[in-house]
This record gives C-alpha cells, sequence and structure tokens, in this order.
C-alpha cells in the first residue's frame, strides 16, 4: 500500500523516474567497465613501479654489502646529516616488530613482486621480509622506537607525506648473524597510498551534476510534450458533460496531432449526430399531430360506439407513446454550459414543493461544495427521484457523502421497495412498477442518462430496513492543476 502511495502516476513524474533509474544503470555499467580496465591498468603499473623499486633495494643492499663493516656507519650518519636520502636505511642487531596495515589486493601485488625480485638479485640472502605499516606505528632501528622518536633530518623527509600519511614500505634481510638491514621508502605516485578506490568524490559530484542537468532538460521537454496530451485528456472527461466544445488546437508530437485530430473529428460526428436525432424527433413530433387529430375527427364519423372508443383508446396509447419519447429526448438532451452548482440550494428548493403541510422531504445538515455541471439537468434528475419518493414511499431522507473527487447523494424513502427482480428493469423505457395510471415510466431512466452524462452513475436496491434507496454517485471535473 505505501509503495502504491508513492508510485508516480502522472507521465511527467513515470519518465523522470524512468530516466533517473537508465542514468543510474548506465552510470553503474560503465563504472563496473571502467573499474575493471582501470583495475587492470592500476595493477600492471604499480607492479612495473614495485619491480624499479626492488632493483634499487638490490644495488642499496649491494652496495653496503661491498662496504668493511666499520666504514657502514659512517656512510649511513654522512647521507643523514646531508639532509637524508629516498630511502631510510639502517642497520640493526635484530628483526623489528611492523604492525602491518589491513590487507587488499593492491598490498599483496607490491609484496610480492618485491619478494620476487629481491629473492632473484640477492640469492645469498636467505631471509627476506617485505611490509607495510602506518607512520604512526613505524619502528625503526630498535622496537622500542617509532619514526616520531627520530630527529626530522634522519627519516621525516623521506617517510612523511603530510597530510596523505600514506603506508610506509619495510623491507628486512638478514646479512648475517644478529645483522639485519632495514630499509624502509614510500612507494612512487600515483601508487603511493595504495587505495582501491572506485570512484572519487570529484567524480560523485560530476555525475550528480550531469544527472540533476539531464533529469532538468527531461522535465521541461516532457512537460512542453505532455501539454497537449493533458488539454486531449481534460477534453474528452468534459465531453461527456459539454458535447459542444471549440476544437482542440493540433500541436505536438506528430503522434498526438494524430490523435487531437481523431478527437476532433469524433466530438463533430458526435455532435451531429445528436443534432440530427434532434431534429428527427422534431420532425417525428411535428408530423405524427396532423394524423393523429385527423383520425380522430374520422373516428367520430363511425356509428359504432364500442369502435370508436378502441379507436380513441389506440390513439390515446400512440400519442402517449410519442410524447413520451418526445419527453425523454428533451429531457436528457443537456443543451447548457457547465458552471458551479449550488447543490444545497438546488435540493433545498426541490424539498419546499413538498414540505408544505408537512416535512417530507428531510436534508442533512451539511453544507456541500459547489459541483461542476448542468444546473437544469441536475434539477430535473433530483426532482424526478425525489418526487418518485414521496409519491411512492411517503416520506424521504437524504444521505450526502461529500468528497474533494465525487459527489454521493443517497435517497432513502419509507415505501414498499421493489420486487428484486425488476430493479434493473426499471430504468427501461415504459417500464412500471406501479399500477396506477400517472406517469409513463420514463423518470428512473431519464434521471440515470442525466447522470451518465455527467461521468457518474445511478443504483437502486432495496434498504434491509425497509423502502427503497437510490444511490446517485457524480465525479467532480478537477481542474487542471
Amino acid at each position: 500500500m505505501t509503495l502504491r502511495k508513492w508510485w508516480p502516476t502522472s507521465l511527467l513524474a513515470r519518465t523522470l523516474w524512468f530516466t533517473l533509474l537508465a542514468v543510474f544503470l548506465a552510470q553503474a555499467i560503465a563504472t563496473g567497465i571502467w573499474y575493471g580496465q582501470s583495475k587492470q591498468r592500476d595493477l600492471a603499473g604499480l607492479e612495473s613501479a614495485s619491480a624499479s623499486m626492488a632493483n634499487m633495494f638490490a644495488s642499496t643492499v649491494t652496495f653496503f654489502q661491498s662496504l668493511p663493516l666499520e666504514y657502514r656507519h659512517i656512510v649511513l650518519d654522512q647521507l643523514r646529516n646531508m639532509g637524508g636520502t629516498r630511502f631510510f636505511v639502517s642497520f640493526n642487531q635484530e628483526e623489528i616488530r611492523i604492525d602491518p596495515i589491513p590487507d587488499s589486493l593492491m598490498k599483496r601485488t607490491a609484496v610480492h613482486v618485491f619478494e620476487d625480485v629481491l629473492a632473484e638479485k640477492l640469492p645469498r640472502v636467505d631471509v627476506i621480509r617485505v611490509e607495510f605499516s602506518r607512520p604512526e606505528t613505524l619502528h625503526v632501528l630498535k622496537n622500542d622506537i617509532l619514526l616520531s622518536d627520530l630527529p626530522k633530518s634522519w627519516a621525516h623527509y623521506s617517510l612523511s607525506l603530510e597530510p596523505l600519511n600514506p603506508p610506509i614500505l619495510v623491507v628486512q634481510l638478514e646479512l648475517a648473524k644478529n645483522e639485519w638491514l632495514y630499509i624502509a621508502a614510500l612507494l612512487p605516485a600515483p601508487y603511493v597510498t595504495l587505495e582501491n578506490q572506485i570512484i572519487t568524490s570529484q567524480q560523485v559530484i560530476f555525475m550528480l551534476f550531469m544527472t540533476a542537468l539531464l533529469l532538468l532538460f527531461t522535465f521541461f521537454m516532457i512537460r512542453r510534450q505532455t501539454k497537449p496530451l493533458k488539454r486531449l485528456a481534460n477534453a474528452a472527461n468534459a465531453m461527456s458533460f459539454d458535447i459542444y466544445q471549440q476544437p482542440l488546437k493540433e500541436e505536438g508530437a506528430s503522434e498526438l496531432v494524430t490523435a487531437t485530430r481523431a478527437f476532433n473529428r469524433m466530438q463533430s460526428r458526435v455532435r451531429r449526430y445528436i443534432d440530427d436525432r434532434e431534429h428527427l424527433f422534431s420532425a417525428i413530433s411535428h408530423d405524427l399531430k396532423t394524423p393523429i387529430t385527423r383520425l380522430r375527427l374520422r373516428a367520430e364519423l363511425i356509428d359504432d360506439e364500442s369502435k370508436i372508443e378502441k379507436f380513441n383508446r389506440d390513439l390515446d396509447e400512440l400519442e402517449m407513446m410519442v410524447k413520451g419519447a418526445l419527453q425523454t429526448v428533451r429531457d436528457t438532451d443537456l443543451h447548457e454550459n457547465l458552471t458551479q452548482v449550488d447543490v444545497n440550494e438546488l435540493l433545498r428548493t426541490i424539498a419546499e414543493c413538498h414540505n408544505q403541510d408537512e416535512i417530507r422531504v428531510h436534508l442533512p445538515k451539511i453544507r456541500i461544495a459547489p459541483l461542476t455541471g448542468k444546473p437544469l439537468a441536475l434539477k430535473r434528475c433530483f426532482s424526478n427521484l425525489i418526487d418518485n419518493g414521496v409519491k411512492y414511499g411517503h416520506e424521504v431522507r437524504l444521505i450526502i457523502v461529500d468528497e474533494r473527487e465525487s459527489l454521493i447523494v443517497i435517497i432513502k424513502d419509507k415505501g414498499p421497495g421493489i420486487p428484486e427482480e425488476a430493479l434493473e428493469a426499471v430504468f427501461e423505457p415504459y417500464v412500471r412498477v406501479a399500477d396506477d395510471d400517472e406517469g409513463h415510466g420514463l423518470g428512473l431512466g431519464i434521471a440515470r442518462n442525466i447522470i451518465h452524462a455527467h461521468g457518474g452513475d445511478m443504483a437502486i436496491e432495496n434498504a434491509s430496513d425497509g423502502g427503497l434507496e437510490v444511490k446517485v454517485y457524480i465525479p467532480r471535473l478537477l481542474k487542471e492543476e
């Protein structure tokens, strides 16, 4: 229920959502492809840079191995006094404990390359330790000395790269018993941080900016294209209220132009059909009056009274059918402009006609919002329903449910009701349940046709506590937002 509530319903909203989804999927696929290729390229570059650096380490080891033992520390001191070197090198009596950084593909690749190259270049060195450590936890010279404890001229210039503080590569080689060569250095750029980052913050900002720009352009484009479609939908909805509308302007995409042209053509044909029907019944009304009057005059010339009576009875039935058909056409022919109808005033006016001597029509004390419709047609509809309720049910009570999108009116009387098998048949012309001679059996059919013309519906049923209930549903013609 919550998902359906938030699911977009308009064409514009759905297009924007699908565009956003398409952009997200496209970016995800493109990022995946780019990341795979970039990762392979970075790994190849890291292997090459590590191999080159490992060769330099091997040369450094070879150089110090060639020096006499008493000269090694002298050379190291001279290098430190000169401002440091690219590497931090020291000779230690024990292996220094290293706190390793978390394992990653980049780290494993660099460590394996260093181990392989050093093992190949230094075959006489049996023990080779390669690891990465954070600067703040890096031990140097002894296990109880940290990098931060050394003078800056000794190691900080070669091993510190603030504010990044990347991991430091540490290689320890056992040259002889209780003699360890310690070499620490930073990897060359751009592999200095060993980061396995899929996408940078700058790329995220760029993608968000491009997505927002695309959605903005899509919004204006789709909004412009859907205006004719929305106008067509509103015209189709208003057509049920008023067939005499101005033709729609044919604009927009070719499909919308075709649909608008078809709608205008259909509206013109329906209007022509209604006009032809009105003219036809007007002609029938005019043409039948003269022969019926002529037949009545000729019937007076018949000598047999019984035949005269039968003849006049047939003419009365014929005239009643003609009048009934014309009444049906006139009462459902809604040649009115749409306007705001005050339903409270309309029902109050109808009720006053029946509440002269006693209260027969009970109206609820509720303020009904104005309803867009045709006032005379709606008054004709509710008059027929309330008149029938008072006539056959003696007393009528109205129940009204006023909602934002619709108006529901329930007319309940206290009569005997209608047989279940006749609940639908009473809407047909000339079908009557009562046995009196008042009326032609057209009122309910006319009322439902008027409601249908307003886009609503009407149904009748026998109430559980007796009487008849007529339920009228009329949708409100919502304005375009």
